[in-house]
């Protein structure tokens, strides 16, 4: 079914909206909830949760794109039952491996969240995104948004996982620049 069609389901406060949805993009979710908690069924919790959002969202707002709207409602629950679930100890998933990867591009000793505004960051990397070529963008994408494993990467890009690595590896230093030039960092 198409996008507009289930969100306008979502308006009629009609039930087959979250059934499109899970049929839609069900597998998409699952995938990002997973990769952020390692646990089959907790990401299935997440993936109901972003469908019950989604349910309570809609009437005040109207995606125009369904999936990364949908896509950043998994992640952002999923991290914060990531945090929950954690507290402060870390656990298995790609998250943490993800996150130490880009704590590298940070000036050791510095607070994210204390030194940079969060606006200037994203505005930051929008701007890396769009200078970057497809291939560059979509594995940095993957790894970064969707913390989808190397092997993952490597299985969709066509790319080896040495070759993914590397790309990475590039790209974290563009915007290590990118944030240096900027005084972000």
């Amino acid at each position: 079914m198409d996008d507009t069609k289930i969100v306008d389901l979502y308006w009629a406060r009609s039930e087959d909206a979250i059934s499109e949805t899970a049929a839609k993009y069900g597998g998409y979710c699952r995938t990002i909830a997973l990769h952020i908690l390692a646990d089959a069924g907790e990401a299935e919790e997440c993936v109901n949760d972003t469908y019950m959002n989604a349910w309570n969202s809609m009437p005040e707002h109207r995606p125009s794109r369904l999936a990364p709207y949908l896509g950043k409602l998994t992640r952002w629950l999923s991290l914060n039952r990531l945090r929950e679930k954690n507290s402060l100890k870390r656990g298995g998933g790609e998250l943490p491996a993800v996150l130490d990867e880009l704590a590298e591009t940070l000036d050791s000793g510095l607070d994210a969240q204390r030194e940079l505004e969060i606006k200037e960051l994203k505005l930051a990397l929008r701007r890396l995104l769009d200078k970057l070529g497809k291939s560059e963008r979509d594995v940095f994408l993957a790894r970064y948004w969707y913390a989808a494993s190397l092997s993952e990467i490597a299985e969709k890009s066509g790319f080896t996982e040495s070759k993914v690595k590397s790309m990475l590896h590039r790209t974290r230093k563009k915007l290590l620049q990118e944030l240096k030039e900027e005084g972000l960092c």
